[in-house]
């Protein structure tokens, strides 16, 4: 059965994994994807809900990836308009996207995040190389010349200078892009140092740099970051891998790790001088535009002044803005509705 659009618009028909369907509004905007986006992207949902008046967007939670999968499963009602990502869409994303008759995307960048290192402020102060967090959070390490299964337990087994402490470290699972992002900045860069392993053919060099520990000592939180947060809570000891913004705002309790003697700031970020940031993203299916209802006016506050600028109320939960310069290009690219170029067309 077609069910009526609820704006009264009329439906089009669009090709849906090789089959015709209908697209039918909904009165409520479905996005879904980052944790680490969520909560601006909740923020800008409550200013759009006060602002116009319409419902307030439903936001999910589901991971980078978990995000990417549902965003890119299709056109329709049924499918998520919009999904956040704390990494940029994959080629085998975009192309899971085509597959299902999503041929219109707009890839919108909000602005930079750092990824936390961090503990309670009651928990020893600790500043670490990447080298060091490679070996503390790594399957394997280089050992006296030789690639075996992670020996070591305490920070203090990895450098003298580190606190004679149980290694326990709670961070993101696989599908989030928190744990991409990581292992991309941190693992990756950290196994370099090691001859053993940079002289290991590509693919078992990428398993032994990518693969985080499973025997204990780093614990798969979920893609909750709040749940990290209060875990550091209960045991000061513990270290957590997370947003910025969940730092940011979490001060009085929290405090940040040095990273390569960086510690993580607002400013350490927007000047990339902290080691570990990123980029951070929300995709619009365009063919949801104009049918769902108040998604151009949702992605038009996402990326106005008030929003994402200098100042702007995402700048006071912790986004860092992208220069002005940037933020003209966003806008021109989503009020063109213009498709993401970054695997062709």
């Amino acid at each position: 059965m077609i069910s009526k659009f609820l704006l009264g618009a009329a439906a089009i028909a669009v090709v849906v994994g090789g089959t015709t369907g209908v697209a039918v509004a909904r009165d409520q905007i479905r996005i879904v994807g980052s944790s680490t986006v969520f909560p601006f992207t909740q923020a800008v949902a409550e200013e759009f809900a006060n602002a116009t008046g319409m419902n307030a967007p439903v936001v999910e939670s589901t991971g980078t990836g978990g995000g990417m999968k549902i965003f890119c499963g299709g056109v329709g009602e049924e499918h998520a308009d919009i999904t956040g990502a704390s990494r940029a869409m994959k080629e085998s994303e975009y192309k899971s996207c085509k597959e299902n008759g999503v041929d219109s995307v707009t890839e919108v960048q909000i602005g930079f995040d750092g990824i936390a290192f961090a503990n309670a402020k009651g928990g020893p102060s600790l500043s670490v190389t990447k080298e060091q967090l490679f070996q503390a959070l790594a399957s394997e390490v280089e050992v006296d010349g030789e690639i075996v299964a992670n020996p070591y337990t305490k920070w203090s087994e990895i450098d003298s200078s580190l606190p004679d402490a149980e290694i326990t470290v709670f961070g993101p699972p696989p599908t989030s892009g928190t744990r991409d992002a990581w292992v991309e900045l941190v693992m990756e860069e950290g196994c370099e140092a090691f001859a053993a392993i940079e002289a290991l053919e590509d693919d078992r060099k990428d398993e032994v740099c990518q693969r985080m520990r499973q025997d204990g000592p780093f614990i798969e939180a979920g893609e909750n970051d709040n749940l990290i947060v209060q875990r550091l809570g209960a045991d000061e000891n513990a270290y957590g891998i997370f947003g910025f913004s969940f730092l940011y705002e979490n001060l009085d309790t929290l405090k940040g790790v040095g990273v390569e003697g960086i510690e993580p700031t607002i400013d350490t970020i927007a000047d990339g001088s902290y080691p570990v940031s990123r980029p951070l993203f929300f995709y619009i299916k365009n063919a949801h535009r104009g049918v769902i209802q108040g998604l151009d006016e949702f992605v038009t506050e996402y990326v106005s002044e008030a929003s994402m600028g200098d100042g702007g109320y995402l700048t006071e939960r912790g986004l860092i803005p992208l220069s002005m310069e940037l933020r003209d290009k966003v806008r021109d690219e989503v009020g063109n509705k213009i498709h993401m170029s970054r695997y062709g067309s």
